[in-house]
């Protein structure tokens, strides 16, 4: 295994991101007994390393969330969905960095990348394992769930009022309910 690895350094910035401060490319170089030219080799820019961070941060919520569901089916996609939300809106290094960057943290989590990945990957494993027979493909449907909960979670960055954590978990039950194959549709 290669000394400070790409592993190395997403966990070095993963520790700095837990304790509240930024991550400052420099520091995290000396740190770590690199070169800045060496980091950026190992990991690319500083959005792609905060885009990590952020997606294995997004890993580790999700999975405590899933492990902590008993419920079957569709009843624990609701409840792991549920609990991903709350986790997620009430996680406070996350706020810190939302307070501390906003416009890093729309550029980096409300684009394609690194974090809406992850999610959506987690999000369709849960479904596809889930039992149910859905109309639409369980990656398909997971993008929509990821999108739409982003939409109602980080309203407040762009002008909006505070997240509307009710409204999200209410949408994405009719959402899966009408997405279950024979459900109605026409």
């Amino acid at each position: 295994m290669t000394r400070n690895s790409a592993e190395d350094v997403v966990r070095a910035a993963t520790a700095a991101y837990l304790a509240g401060r930024p991550l400052d490319m420099s520091a995290l170089a000396a740190d770590l007994g690199l070169s800045r030219a060496t980091l950026y080799r190992r990991i690319g820019n500083h959005d792609a390393l905060v885009g990590m961070v952020l997606a294995e941060q997004t890993e580790r919520t999700f999975r405590a969330c899933a492990d902590s569901v008993s419920a079957e089916g569709l009843d624990r996609v609701r409840a792991v969905f549920e609990r991903f939300m709350y986790a997620v809106i009430g996680a406070e290094p996350l706020r810190a960095f939302i307070a501390r960057d906003p416009l890093l943290f729309i550029r980096i989590v409300l684009a394609p990348g690194h974090v809406e990945q992850r999610a959506t990957a987690l999000f369709a494993k849960l479904l596809a394992e889930s039992g149910v027979d859905f109309a639409l493909p369980p990656a398909a449907l997971a993008q929509a769930i990821v999108r739409i909960g982003d939409s109602f979670m980080y309203t407040h960055l762009l002008g909006g009022h505070e997240p509307e954590t009710d409204n999200v978990i209410t949408l994405v039950n009719l959402l899966l309910d009408s997405a279950r194959a024979g459900s109605g549709r026409r």
